[in-house]
């Protein structure tokens, strides 16, 4: 039961952070899924393994795989997409946390917070990367024909 109320939640968040991004309207569920389903590789590989940056990185290049795919579908811009679909990785709540503990004068718990947080934002990134380098891969093999014809 927890796992389908996270689902909802994260397609929920995820839609209404494309209503404030001004994503088309046609688009929105779309939006939803691709948050939903990157929460879901999070979730259950952060469940399994018990690592938050590598299960963050799963995360975040499936959702650039899948914004891809779908921006190339729906004749799409792969932001409207992967932008959206990143909103349930992002570690705000760590981020939060590091700021408090910093006004508390708890420097400790602060700058481990703050790493984590720096962590798992740079795997939201790598993850993305490594999305759009697979896919500039794709497009070099398999979309751009070279020529037939042998020049002299």
């Amino acid at each position: 039961m927890e796992v389908f109320e996270q689902l909802i939640t994260s397609f929920v968040a995820t839609a209404a952070f494309g209503i404030l991004f001004n994503a088309p309207r046609n688009s929105l569920i779309k939006c939803g899924m691709v948050g939903m389903i990157g929460w879901l590789i999070y979730f259950l590989i952060e469940l399994n393994t018990g690592d938050a940056a590598g299960a963050t990185f799963a995360a975040a290049f499936i959702v650039g795989v899948i914004s891809h795919t779908l921006a190339k579908v729906y004749r799409t811009p792969v932001i409207v997409f992967s932008v959206a679909g990143i909103i349930p990785l992002v570690p705000g709540g760590i981020s939060y946390d590091a700021m408090r503990h910093f006004v508390e004068i708890d420097y400790y718990n602060a700058m481990n917070l703050a790493g984590r947080a720096f962590l798992l934002s740079g795997a939201i990134a790598m993850g993305l990367v490594f999305s759009e380098a697979l896919n500039l891969i794709h497009r070099r093999i398999y979309l751009i024909k070279p020529s037939t014809r042998v020049k002299p």
